[in-house]
C-alpha cells in the first residue's frame, strides 16, 4: 500500500503482498489468521493436549467446510490455538473458470469488498465471516471477532512445505514461548518468524 499523508495518531496499513502475483491461481498457501485483540478464546493447551472451546470447535468446523462447500480448494495441516489458527490450503481453480487479476501494491486489503471472487482473500474472508456469525451468535453478541485482514506465504517448493508442516504440527508444544502468548513474556519473532524470514521476502501480513 502505497504510504500517504497521514495524521501522527492514525495508523498507516502496511502491505508486502507479491506484486502482480495472481491469488486465484493454482497454488499453496500457508495462512495465519488472528482473534481480536488476540484474545485467548479458541482453546487451551496444557503440554501436548489442545483442548477446543465452543468457540474453537466452531472455527475448527469452518475450516473443514470451506474444504466441502468448494471443490477447488484442498486442505492440509490445520492447528487451532488459543488465539489463532494455522492452515495449509491447496487453491486448484476448476478448467476453464476465469482467472483473477491479483491484488498487489496500492490495493485494497484482501479481505475488504471488491475482492475477486476465488482469490485467497475472498475465501479467507468467507471463512472468517462464517465462523465470526456463529460465534456471535453463540454469545449473544456481535463485536468482531477476528482481527482484520490475515498473514499469508505463498508454498514455492517441497522444502518450504515441510518446514511449515513442521511448525503447525510443533506449533502446541511451542505455545509457552510463543509471541502471540500473552503470558510468555518473550517479545520476540519466534520460530516461525525466523523461519519464514529464512525462507525468503514472500511472507506478508495485512494487519
Amino acid at each position: 500500500m502505497q504510504r500517504e499523508e497521514q495524521p501522527d495518531s492514525v495508523p498507516v496499513r502496511r502491505s508486502m503482498r507479491l506484486y502482480g502475483y495472481d491469488y486465484a491461481q493454482s497454488g499453496a498457501y500457508f495462512v495465519t489468521v488472528r482473534t481480536a485483540a488476540r484474545r485467548c478464546c479458541l482453546c487451551e493447551i496444557a503440554g501436548t493436549a489442545v483442548d477446543l472451546t465452543p468457540a474453537g470447535r466452531i472455527v475448527a468446523q469452518e475450516w473443514v467446510r470451506t474444504g466441502e462447500v468448494r471443490p477447488e480448494i484442498g486442505l492440509h495441516e490445520f492447528v487451532v490455538m488459543p488465539n489463532h489458527v494455522h492452515g495449509v490450503l491447496i487453491l486448484s481453480p476448476t478448467v476453464g473458470a476465469t482467472r483473477r487479476v491479483a491484488l498487489g501494491r496500492g490495493s485494497a486489503s484482501p479481505l475488504r469488498s471488491g475482492v475477486p471472487p476465488g482469490s485467497l482473500g475472498a475465501i479467507v474472508g468467507q471463512f472468517k465471516a462464517a465462523s465470526a456469525r456463529r460465534v456471535n451468535a453463540l454469545h449473544g453478541t456481535s463485536e468482531g471477532f477476528w482481527q482484520r485482514g490475515f498473514y499469508e506465504h505463498v508454498i514455492r517448493n517441497e522444502a518450504d512445505l515441510d518446514a511449515i508442516r513442521r511448525y503447525i504440527a510443533n506449533n502446541p508444544l511451542q505455545w509457552a514461548l510463543d509471541r502471540e502468548n500473552p503470558e510468555s513474556g518473550h517479545p520476540r519473532r519466534g520460530q516461525f518468524g525466523d523461519a519464514m524470514a529464512a525462507l525468503g521476502p514472500h511472507a506478508s501480513e495485512e494487519m
